[in-house]
């Protein structure tokens, strides 16, 4: 081999072979610092690609878990309202049964009626007032489409729950007992056949309290206990049974569509969980092999290191021979 000053093949090779140490000392450093096996797209093109759509993925299903708990808490509410209005209008049945022995005199059916205007009351209030984000519960105001879950990642029909209006309906007193026609006759007949303007009104709840304890109004304006010949208290309470069957119906449909949200919830999160175990397998780094990797490079960054030194001097050799 000649010996030459101009060209240093061995300080050549020596520095190669020091910066492929160095850029593997570089990479391994990288890796266990970020965590990540596929930094960039030159790591693994098809890697990234593939570990970017599916951190995409994981983000929506995410998105859509909320929006489905999001979901179930709406339902959980209107369950709750719902519950409320049992519970009023159970005590309106108990006192119109009561109202209906025909041991109470006038006094105490007005004290009743007192008690089931109130209680009327509060159940078109608790209708009016129960909302959700802004969204009106038992108003009867939801879309006759109801309300649209996204529980999946595009527009397919596999991709949404529908929580129908049926469960959103009016539950105001209007709402329980005016499509009721033979009852709001009843009403009207109680209230000497003089139609009040409204039923969610002061006037309509005093009206449908009177029908239910077996009052009505006379011409002057007060409420004495109704005749035998016109309807009695016990005839209103079918239309209370219609009433609580109604909201049972709409609970009944809100039960079976939690359970299915909760079933969009699991599946969701298993489906996340699986897209994320395969993320981790395609993308994270093996600490251990990155370790190992690291000193590796290093002990042949440092040996390289000290062969330049020595490459580095070959050239001198020449300088014997002049």
């Amino acid at each position: 081999m000649p010996v030459v000053i101009k060209t240093n093949m061995e300080s050549l090779l020596v520095r190669q072979n020091l910066n492929s140490a160095t850029n593997a000392l570089d990479t391994a450093i990288e890796r266990m610092t970020t965590g990540y096996r596929i930094n960039r797209a030159s790591d693994n093109a098809a890697g990234y690609s593939i570990a970017d759509s599916w951190v995409t993925k994981i983000g929506s299903l995410d998105i859509a878990a909320q929006n489905a708990s999001m979901g179930k808490d709406m339902l959980s509410t209107t369950e709750q309202n719902y519950s409320l209005l049992t519970g009023h209008l159970q005590r309106i049945r108990d006192l119109t049964e009561q109202a209906s022995n025909g041991t109470y005199g006038s006094v105490s059916l007005k004290a009743m009626q007192a008690e089931v205007k109130a209680r009327l009351e509060e159940i078109s209030r608790i209708a009016n007032n129960a909302e959700f984000n802004g969204i009106k519960l038992m108003s009867g105001t939801v879309s006759s489409s109801g309300v649209s879950l996204q529980i999946g990642l595009d527009a397919s029909a596999d991709s949404v729950i529908n929580l129908e209006s049926t469960m959103f309906a009016n539950s105001t007193v209007s709402g329980l007992f005016s499509e009721n026609s033979s009852f709001m006759s009843i009403v009207t007949k109680d209230n000497n056949d003089q139609a009040v303007s409204s039923i969610n009104s002061s006037d309509g709840y005093t009206a449908l309290a009177a029908a239910f304890v077996g009052l009505k109004k006379t011409a002057g304006g007060n409420y004495v206990i109704q005749n035998e010949s016109g309807y009695q208290a016990k005839d209103t309470l079918a239309a209370i049974d219609k009433a609580l069957k109604d909201i049972d119906g709409r609970v009944t449909t809100l039960g079976s569509t939690q359970n299915r949200v909760d079933s969009a919830v699991s599946s969701i999160e298993v489906r996340s969980t699986n897209l994320t175990s395969s993320l981790s397998t395609l993308r994270d780094a093996d600490v251990a092999e990155e370790s190992s990797n690291y000193i590796q490079a290093q002990i042949l960054q440092q040996a390289a290191a000290t062969l330049l030194s020595t490459a580095n001097q070959q050239p001198s050799i020449a300088l014997s021979l002049i």
